[in-house]
């Protein structure tokens, strides 16, 4: 029989092998199938006229699917269900005659989709681990190398640049946290008929509500879910989805928040993404290095932002019981924002795993901007000498704004320290005021933050998923 893929421009270029399965028609319709299977076994238990010999049937022609026969039936009834009802039948003639009894369409598509969104979360929480242990090493690695930080993208106090990266770990940190509430508290619809009320069950048990509450506990627990929707119209409430992507969107944008930190690193020249070594920045300028990973995040992050408003919007104007304007709507929104989150998940792995450290770089922004952020110390130093403390404050305004001008103005180097020397009213000579002047008395508990941070947090998470960890991660495309 011939298969097809879920289409999408993100899963031809970005995405996982995996993540295309989940959302592919043979992952879909064999789950279809499995939902069928299920439904005919709970109702032979329970007493309906349902057979062994056709559960067999169904179960051995579970992977046989005629997609051309499914697309003629689609044409010809304009329902996709009942298309793909015939296309099962036809090889299973035994079993046609109960395929399906007593469901509506959101029995097939909508349990479908939440078995779905349970298994693209599941890969996404092992992405997301993935990239925390890349962080993490690194984190580590540079947890005591000062660097500038920055407040309105403006020189501030020095940070170091490990402790920045427990910033973005941090976030993803709610990110799994996120995934992993989604995964428990998701439910299959179950049975519940054409508007919620299983009025079709009741009537096939005879008025019997005990075996109607019975068979949505069956098919529960054989598609592996503890739970069914308490109540519900045709469909489960759309809040589901609309939470979900809100989950997928606060990866994006704890992403996006990454990537940006990056790029400005970049043309900072301290952090870079890697480069590899026959890689093209620009078709025009043979010496850019563009940020073309951590652009290509933001780009898909911005998309799965938006995308988050489309289930949204589903969810505040589905009409009573139900309405069909979620169902086109859903079958777009849905899969491509797994697509786009895994693909965004697989590049920062990848980026994250090789990120470049300019060492010699970062030294020197240090040391052009730390006469400034000494000078409060120089001040104190200056007081225990026998200064006057509101004197000395406002003459290293004015040296300040000498030594800024000299700078930006002047394009010359930063010279506070020599006209600090120059004044008589410090009493300090160059020497002393250079001891002022070491980048890791301006750190403050930088390194001892990492370590707590990745010993009380990042690691007992890193230690709970070790599966994740011993996965193949997914080779980028391009």
């Amino acid at each position: 029989m011939s298969k097809q893929v879920y289409e999408s421009p993100l899963s031809s270029r970005y995405a996982s092998d995996e993540m295309q399965y989940i959302f592919s028609p043979d992952k879909k319709f064999t789950t279809w199938r499995r939902l069928w299977i299920a439904l005919a076994r709970a109702e032979m238990e329970l007493g309906l006229p349902v057979t062994q010999d056709q559960i067999d049937e169904m179960e051995a022609h579970l992977h046989e699917i005629d997609y051309d026969l499914a697309a003629e039936k689609e044409r010809q009834l304009r329902h996709d269900v009942m298309a793909h009802i015939h296309a099962f039948g036809a090889i299973c003639p035994k079993a046609m005659p109960i395929i399906h009894l007593g469901a509506t369409s959101c029995y097939v598509g909508d349990n479908t989709d939440v078995i779905l969104m349970r298994e693209g979360l599941e890969l996404v929480r092992d992405k997301l681990v993935q990239v925390l242990a890349h962080l993490a090493k690194f984190a580590d690695e540079y947890k005591a190398l000062p660097t500038l930080g920055f407040t309105h993208f403006q020189p501030a106090q020095l940070v170091t640049v490990g402790k920045r990266a427990t910033l973005w770990m941090n976030e993803l940190l709610m990110d799994l946290e996120e995934v992993e509430y989604r995964i428990s508290s998701l439910r299959l619809l179950g049975c519940k008929g054409t508007t919620g009320t299983q009025a079709s069950f009741l009537e096939l048990f005879e008025g019997d509500h005990a075996k109607c509450k019975e068979l949505d506990r069956r098919i529960a627990r054989e598609m592996g879910f503890d739970a069914v929707t308490p109540v519900s119209g045709q469909t489960y409430s759309r809040k589901v989805d609309a939470a979900v992507l809100a989950t997928l969107s606060g990866i994006a944008q704890s992403a996006s928040k990454f990537a940006t930190d990056l790029r400005l690193l970049c043309h900072l020249k301290e952090v870079e993404e890697p480069f590899e070594k026959n890689q093209i920045g620009s078709s025009a300028m043979p010496y850019k290095r563009n940020p073309m990973r951590c652009e290509r995040i933001c780009s898909l992050a911005r998309y799965v932002i938006a995308d988050a408003a489309n289930p949204a919007v589903t969810a505040a104007t589905q009409w009573f019981e139900r309405t069909l304007d979620d169902s086109a709507n859903k079958r777009i929104s849905v899969p491509e924002a797994f697509l786009a989150v895994d693909a965004i998940l697989n590049i920062y792995s990848n980026v994250a795993s090789n990120l470049v450290v300019h060492e010699k770089v970062i030294e020197k922004h240090v040391l052009e901007e730390l006469p400034f952020m000494a000078s409060e110390n120089i001040m104190m130093d200056a007081v225990k000498r026998g200064g006057n403390r509101q004197e000395l404050h406002e003459r290293i305004r004015v040296h300040s704004l000498e030594a800024g001008r000299n700078v930006k103005d002047l394009g010359l180097s930063n010279n506070l320290i020599d006209l600090i020397a120059a004044d008589p009213m410090f009493g300090m000579s160059r020497e002393e005021l250079t001891a002022h002047l070491e980048p890791s008395r301006y750190i403050g508990r930088c390194p001892e933050q990492v370590t707590d941070f990745l010993n009380e947090y990042v690691n007992p998470v890193l230690e709970a998923h070790a599966t994740a960890l011993s996965q193949k991660e997914t080779e980028l495309k391009v």
